[in-house]
């Protein structure tokens, strides 16, 4: 008589070893190199901004003698230089799926990667030295954007059973927006032109990198909170992205003519659309999952950030004084793309090495540190608390950034020069 068993134990299978070199696995998906480039250019730059700030504010040693302003190459590297590794990560893995298409091949990622890669060691060097070598490494950025932007038109135009492609025409315009400002701001290193320089930051954050965020945003954060929150009714209008457009296009306008106080023209309904959004996208319900709230009070940060620049834009209109300084601009660049970027970078590191999708105690804590970070960044524009303990908060901000990213940096990198836990190629 055979023996019978309840129940039957089903054999786990070794997974196979894995024979690929380190550089194949390297480069496996552009998500890998391009996080690989984002990562250390993102704490590159927060070091050499840390030197900056030492220098200048603790008289521990010079200030660094650079070709232009300082505050001018502040605002590139964190504009062109580290976010942009990033988003090529994010959409050559995500516009093949989103609109059913070929992947990105491997001969149009790697060498996007490889030049954009190679021109910040050359951006560095010719900050320090001439404004000709600086310039090389600009163009050579250029070049691998160039290359990545072609791999992204490559699949958009190539999918033709797929009519609705709202989004990625929106971010096609932005990725070709962010090269007209990384050329406005080579044009106005080699001519010496204020004017220029200050347009090619305006069009960096509010024609770049804002429609990329919030049309990421309004395309993924419904979408994973329908896959966490029961119940969970999908909120995507489609006046959303048109008003977007309008918004931040009459931002830039009214800011590069001087007009900030009608800034609040357009800043008003782009901030009334974010608090819809995010109340109606479910920021409650989102602390289910850690890894979801994350890009949920990301996504807030944004609105709060348009409330500072309301309230700067109309008490300007009413007193004709300017008040708060930077903050609102600190509080859209490191409380709301800073935090969406760790947000969105973790979820998407973790999901394509084939871990589960839960963000670790690491994870949460060094999310809320860039939150401290832009805090303090905001609390050094009010006089009343431009010191603390003697150092200034530009100089505590930028630590508390380090201490921060550097862990999460730490946490995540590893994981890109690895195999796929589940053997799955990629």
């Amino acid at each position: 008589m055979k023996n019978t068993h309840l129940f039957s134990i089903k054999e786990v299978k070794p997974l196979p070893k894995d024979t690929r070199t380190r550089w194949q696995i390297f480069t496996a998906a552009p998500h890998r190199m391009m996080f690989f480039g984002g990562f250390l250019q993102l704490l590159l730059t927060l070091l050499w901004w840390n030197g900056e700030l030492v220098g200048r504010y603790l008289n521990i040693w010079p200030p660094m003698q650079t070709v232009i302003f300082s505050t001018w190459i502040h605002a590139f590297l964190m504009l062109y230089t580290v976010f942009i590794f990033f988003i090529f990560g994010f959409l050559m893995t995500t516009y093949p799926r989103w609109m059913r298409g070929q992947e990105v091949p491997a001969r149009l990622y790697i060498p996007a990667f490889l030049l954009l890669f190679s021109g910040i060691p050359v951006i560095y060097l010719g900050l320090f030295l001439n404004q000709w070598i600086f310039a090389t490494g600009i163009l050579l950025l250029l070049g691998g954007w160039n290359v990545g932007f072609y791999a992204l038109l490559h699949v958009y135009y190539h999918t033709p059973l797929v009519t609705d492609k709202r989004y990625e025409t929106l971010l096609n315009f932005a990725m070709g927006a962010g090269e007209i400002g990384v050329f406005t701001y080579l044009f106005g290193i080699l001519t010496s032109s204020e004017t220029l320089i200050l347009y090619s930051l305006h069009i960096g954050l509010w024609l770049f990198l804002m429609p990329i965020l919030i049309g990421v945003c309004h395309r993924m954060i419904p979408y994973f909170s329908s896959t966490i929150i029961p119940g969970y009714r999908m909120v995507q209008p489609n006046w959303s992205l048109p008003l977007l457009s309008v918004c931040v296009v009459g931002h830039t306008i009214v800011t590069t003519q001087a007009l900030d106080a009608w800034r609040f023209l357009f800043d008003i309904p782009l901030m009334l659309l974010v608090f819809h959004h995010s109340y109606h996208w479910g920021l409650r319900q989102s602390f289910k999952s850690r890894i979801l709230a994350m890009l949920h009070i990301a996504f807030l940060w944004l609105g709060i950030a348009l409330l500072l620049y309301n309230i700067q834009s109309l008490w300007l209109l009413v007193t004709g004084e300017s008040i708060l300084g930077r903050a609102p601009l600190h509080a859209l660049t490191l409380g709301f793309i800073t935090s969406l970027v760790v947000a969105m970078v973790s979820r998407v590191t973790l999901g394509h090495s084939g871990q589960l999708l839960i963000a670790d105690r690491l994870t949460w804590y060094c999310f809320w540190g860039v939150s401290v970070m832009a805090i303090m960044r905001c609390l050094a524009e009010l006089p009343p608390l431009d010191f603390l303990l003697g150092i200034h908060f530009n100089v505590w901000a930028v630590w508390v950034g380090l201490l921060t990213l550097l862990p999460w940096v730490i946490r995540y990198f590893p994981i890109i020069l690895k195999p796929r836990v589940d053997g799955k190629p990629g």
